[in-house]
This record gives C-alpha cells, structure tokens and sequence, in this order.
C-alpha cells in the first residue's frame, strides 16, 4: 500500500503544476486511508507537504514575472493569521466526541472528515463547471479590499480545519476581485497556499508527535509530481483536464462520507 501512497503523492504534485489546483484535495485521504494516519493528524500533516509543494511550484512562476506580490500579501495576511489560529486555538478544543445519533458517534476525526469530504465536493463543482470567473482577465487591477480579506480568512479557516491549500477558492478569487490574467492568479495562488499552510503547520509543532520520515517522503514525491506537472503544462492543456479531475474528486468525497457515516 505504500507503493500506491507515494504514487498518489506524486499525482498530488502533477495536478498543482498541470492545473494550479486541486491535488492539495487528495492529502488528507492519501494519508487517511493509505497510509493510516489519524485524520486530524492528516490535516496538519497536509499543511506542510501541500505548503512544501506549492512553495517550490511557484519559483518557476516568480521567475517568470507570474506572482502578483502586491495580492499575496493583501490576500495572504488575513489567510496566514487565520489558518494559525485555528490550528492553534480552534482544531485543538473540537471535542474528541461531538454527538451520538443512536448508535453512532460523531467523533472528532469522523467530524473533519466528513467536512474534508464536503470540501472536495465544492472542489469538485469549481473544477467541473465551466465558469466564467476564470475568463475575466482583462481590466486594470482593482482590490475590493473588504471581499479579499473575508474571503482570505474563510480559507485560512478552512486550512486549518481540513488541511487543504484552497487553490479551487483563491484563484476564481484573485480573478475576479483583483483582476488578475489567470496564469498570474495561478502563480500568485501557490505562492498563498505555500505560506499560509506553511505557516500554519508551525502551530502542530510542540504539540504532536510526527513522523517525520512519512512527511518527507510524501512531500518529496510531491514535489517530484509538481516538476512533471509542469512540465506537462507545456504540452498539454490543463484546463481540458480539470473537468475530468473535478468528477474524480466529487466521487472521492462522495466515498469518503459512505466510509465514514458507515463506520
């Protein structure tokens, strides 16, 4: 099963640098249910591979003049407090048990699980529809300083809780409400992601034991996948892909919450 866990961080990797999203989805469930970590454990562990990852796919972009410092920063600052927060303050109050409907029990690990799961669903949505939000590329650039700044917070928030990097909500996000090309919102993501969930791991350390061998394999085979994935993104369309990525990851989530309401 291991074997299928590193390919699967590999595949992580790939969708970051072929899509700019949305393999930061598959962490928590390659980690869950491949290789047997805790959930909650999983959600901080997927902080520092997906934060690792992104960090390194966005050099190629920064080289490139495709970061957006001047958004990562009014876009960053909100997400970056956020997500520490909740790793620090929120995740570690959850109850380990919540409620009891009958016979079953609505555990902790059940818990974020299953919002992980209804994450992946929206994930999914954003990836399957064909909007229009990513189309809007052209226009000087103009903040809605209110809107990015709540919306910076929710997906700390969500970070913390769940372990995902939110690419799939930040970048129809910096299209739309700074105007950013989409290659440039693309670029400037990652370069979020990769500090607001780096950031936010820092408040799993003194806590929790790690094992730190598993988390730097898993994040190695990333980002060897994130070096292919970009590669590819010159061959291939990575738009064309990310339908088909998208129903992959609505039958993930639409699975997760079977195996977990079924326990």
């Amino acid at each position: 099963m291991e074997i299928v866990g590193y390919m699967l961080s590999v595949l992580i990797g790939v969708s970051l640098g072929l899509i700019g999203g949305g393999g930061s989805i598959l962490t928590v469930p390659v980690l869950v249910y491949v290789f047997g970590v805790d959930a909650v454990l999983a959600t901080g562990y997927s902080l520092f591979i997906v934060g690792a990852t992104s960090a390194v796919g966005s050099v190629q972009y920064f080289k490139n003049g495709l970061i957006n410092i001047k958004t990562a920063i009014v876009f960053g600052i909100p997400s970056i407090v956020a997500v520490y927060l909740t790793r620090l303050l929120i995740v570690p109050m959850i109850p380990s048990s919540l409620l009891t409907i009958g016979s079953f029990e609505v555990t902790k690990s059940i818990f974020l699980m299953i919002l992980f799961a209804l994450l992946m669903i929206a994930a999914s949505y954003s990836m399957i529809k064909k909007g229009k939000s990513e189309q809007q590329d052209q226009g000087p650039q103009v903040f809605n300083y209110p809107l990015i700044f709540l919306e910076g917070s929710v997906v700390g928030v969500l970070t913390g809780l769940v372990g995902a990097g939110g690419g799939f909500l930040i970048i129809p996000a910096l299209v739309v409400l700074s105007k950013l090309p989409m290659k440039e919102a693309v670029g400037t993501s990652l370069l979020i992601i990769a500090a607001k969930s780096l950031f936010g791991f820092t408040g799993e350390l003194g806590h929790t034991q790690l094992d730190w061998t598993l988390l730097l394999t898993v994040t190695a085979a990333a980002i060897v996948g994130i070096f292919l994935g970009s590669n590819l993104s010159k061959k291939i369309d990575g738009a064309k892909l990310k339908p088909a990525f998208g129903w992959f990851v609505l039958v993930m989530g639409i699975y997760i919450i079977i195996k977990e309401t079924m326990r």
